[in-house]
Order: structure tokens, then sequence, then C-alpha cells
């Protein structure tokens, strides 16, 4: 999770999200050396007083200017599309989890089992245990399996919401009446934290999200003990 003063993104733990701390150095590069000649070339010429004087009308450089922004935005625009399509992949997944959006806090399903649902709630400031963190505790914690393809299918019940985790470069639109998937695999255990995105009322933001990555045999007996 983020920690205070942090400038960056944080830690990915899906491989989508390392793609996209990859992408975001590389278009962020690409800006970098733009600026940097395009203040150069400013600098230049406030403080030069020596003029070519068929810069202005020259053929050559018309072209290099039109060419060079055409290659820039191929550069930019091909591993972003490489990483959008990855983000829309869902190869057999090994587990399917809905989860409802309500004002305000989140019910979760997990259809693969017969009977195993629950609502998670923002644990209040009042009755936080120490170590807990404030607005983002909830009663109860998604448990998942790490290393493992799983579906989430998001939807709300009342008005527009959107479920995000950062670290796992997560965030679905939640909307009455429609179902929106997305996939999630997380390569190490942990707790990782998220909120809702969409402004959906005066609580907006107390619907936090937790998610418990966990090895496989931990979630079964999780599972078990909930059934």
């Amino acid at each position: 999770m983020a920690y205070p003063m942090q400038l960056g993104f944080q830690d990915a733990t899906s491989p989508i999200m390392e793609e996209l701390l990859h992408f975001h150095d590389h278009a962020l590069m690409i800006v970098f050396l733009i600026s940097s000649l395009v203040l150069y070339i400013i600098s230049l010429m406030l403080t030069t007083k020596l003029t070519h004087t068929s810069t202005m009308d020259a053929q050559e450089v018309e072209t290099i200017w039109t060419i060079l922004p055409a290659i820039i935005l191929i550069l930019i625009a091909l591993p972003s599309l490489r990483i959008l399509y990855m983000m829309d992949e869902i190869n057999n997944p090994s587990l399917t989890v809905k989860t409802m959006g309500h004002q305000w806090y989140w019910s979760y399903e997990y259809t693969d089992y017969e009977d195993l649902s629950f609502d998670s709630y923002m644990v209040p400031t009042s009755e936080l245990k120490p170590g807990e963190l404030r607005l983002l505790e909830v009663d109860n914690r998604v448990v998942l399996p790490m290393e493992m393809t799983i579906r989430m299918l998001v939807s709300s019940e009342d008005v527009l919401h959107s479920w995000a985790v950062p670290s796992l470069g997560l965030k679905t639109d939640a909307i009455p009446g429609r179902l929106n998937q997305t996939t999630l695999m997380s390569t190490r255990p942990g707790l990782y934290y998220g909120q809702c995105s969409e402004i959906c009322g005066s609580n907006h933001s107390f619907m936090p999200i937790v998610l418990e990555m966990v090895p496989l045999k931990y979630f079964e007996k999780w599972s078990a003990s909930m059934l």
C-alpha cells in the first residue's frame, strides 16, 4: 500500500501492474526527452544572436518535424495497445467472485461455492485495533488464493461505484444493471488495500476494499470454515 509522502506508484503485485509500471516509465522518458529538447531550443533562441537564414522555410526541417512526432506516437501507442489487450484477456479462471457495490459497503459472493457470501463494511475508527489502518480496514476481508487466475464480476445495486485495488492494477466500474468483469492474479501473499474510486454519495470515502492473498491450502481451510 501507499506510504506518507509517496510520489510514485505502489509496488506491483500482479503481472499486469508490472507491465503498467514499465509503460509508465517508458512514456515518462519520452516526455522527459521532448521537454528537454524543447527547453534547450527555446533557451538557444533566446541567448544567441546567430540565425540561419533558411531555417524558417527549409523543406528538410518541415519533413523532420512532421515524421518525428508520428514515430514517437507509434512508440507510445503500440505498447499501450498491447497492455490493453492483456488486461481484457480472461483465460480459464480458477475462481469467480462476484462483488456488488452498495451505499456504502461491498458484498461478495464466491460463485463456485454453494453458500459463500458476505458483506464487507469499513471498521469505524473507534473500533480499530493497534496496527490497523484508519479508513482502510474492513470487518470481512476478501480471501483469495495467490498465483491463480481469479475472475471478478463487478456490479452495483444502487449508484455508480468503482472497485479499485492499485497494487494489482485493478479499476472496474460497478454500474447498476450491468455486469463488468476483470481478472486478477497476485504473485505473492499479503494484504492489498483499495477504495471505491467513483463518487457515489456522502459516504463515498468509507468504502474500503481489502484483499488477503494466501497460498491455496490456507484458502481451502478458510473456505471450509466459512461454509
